[in-house]
């Protein structure tokens, strides 16, 4: 015959219930432990302040000095005046009226003759009426003149030039040089400017172009004028 057990004596039952319950406080306990904290016991001096006890300062009695006035300054002397006897006649200077009456007579001005200033003017030479003449190109109208000139002036650089100079100078390939000179009103060459890659192409030029001949000066509206000119010289170097 098999024994009979009381249902409510099995502990198996409630096993999942039971777990849960252990396992919870489990972790409240872990937790705990991880978050407890200790402090030293010592005793801590705040520093408690006895307001009861004032302290007295003793402030110093501080006495102030009186200095004495400045002495007033000394009185100022008595200006001597000195009489001097009236010994010399003072003569008056008269002052004449330069006032005109119907009575003064009135002496005639003759004509003042104003001299005219010349002026410097320059014209280019695109639009000069009358171009420079150059030797040698009297003939044939402006246009003729003006290319007779650019003519001759480049022959006379080609001729005086020292082409030889920039392979002196160690210069090679094609050189450039720009000139800018003036003519004046009385056909003078003045007013020689350069442009080269080497001083001593500039100085070159201002010689050549120094040498030039005296010309006919230009003219604009029949009266002598200043005339600016602009040559390139340009060459090849033989290398």
């Amino acid at each position: 015959m098999e024994p009979k057990k009381n249902p409510k004596a099995n502990v198996a039952r409630n096993s999942s219930l039971y777990f849960a319950i252990g396992l919870a406080l489990m972790l409240f306990l872990a937790n705990y432990a991880i978050n407890y904290k200790t402090y030293d016991k010592a005793e801590v001096d705040i520093g408690m302040v006895n307001m009861e006890e004032e302290i007295e300062e003793e402030i110093p009695l501080t006495q102030q000095l009186q200095t004495p006035p400045p002495p007033p300054p000394p009185p100022a002397a008595p200006e001597v005046i000195e009489i001097v006897e009236d010994e010399e006649e003072v003569e008056e200077t008269v002052i004449e009226s330069t006032e005109v009456d119907q009575e003064t007579e009135i002496v005639e001005v003759e004509e003042i003759e104003v001299a005219e200033v010349e002026e410097d003017i320059e014209v280019p030479f695109a639009v000069i009426e009358n171009v420079p003449v150059f030797p040698g190109c009297e003939g044939g109208n402006n246009a003729a003149k003006k290319a007779c000139m650019s003519d001759k002036i480049s022959k006379f650089v080609n001729r005086k030039f020292n082409t030889e100079l920039a392979g002196e100078l160690g210069l090679s390939g094609r050189q450039r040089i720009n000139v800018i000179f003036k003519i004046d009103k009385t056909g003078n060459i003045v007013g020689i400017r350069a442009r080269a890659p080497h001083p001593g192409l500039e100085k070159e030029a201002k010689r050549v172009i120094g040498l030039l001949p005296k010309m006919k000066p230009g003219k604009q509206r029949g009266k002598a004028v200043t005339v600016p000119y602009s040559l390139p010289i340009i060459f090849q170097v033989q290398d």
